[in-house]
């Protein structure tokens, strides 16, 4: 289960732009995830909320976005979602095709509460 690992990495980042005494305040993490990474969303929040309450984290809370996955065929140009990983271009059948979103593992933001 690689969600264990990846768990570990967001737990990472996380510590590297939040200062300790600033963990517990940790509110939302907000993810963008494409189809070729590979990930189970609910084994990766699972692994995270074990992690992340080890970590001082244990309000914070993993939110993903899937993103498509995308293709840009090279022969004419048109860009499309790949659909049922099937690589040909929608357009004129062609199968050049550059993928152009969905390999995306990556941590948009991190959110603080305020204090109050």
């Amino acid at each position: 289960m690689h969600e264990l690992s990846i768990a570990e990495n967001i737990v990472d980042i996380v510590k590297q732009f939040v200062p300790d005494n600033q963990a517990s305040a940790v509110g939302i993490i907000h993810l963008r995830v494409g189809p070729f990474a590979g990930i189970i969303p609910d084994s990766l929040k699972f692994c995270f909320a074990t992690l992340s309450a080890d970590a001082g984290m244990a309000n914070a809370d993993l939110r993903i976005e899937l993103t498509p996955l995308a293709a840009l065929c090279r022969a004419c140009g048109n860009q499309s979602e790949v659909k049922n990983f099937t690589f040909r271009c929608s357009v004129c059948g062609g199968g050049d095709l550059e993928i152009v979103s969905g390999k995306e593992l990556e941590v948009v933001e991190i959110e603080i509460a305020e204090n109050t």
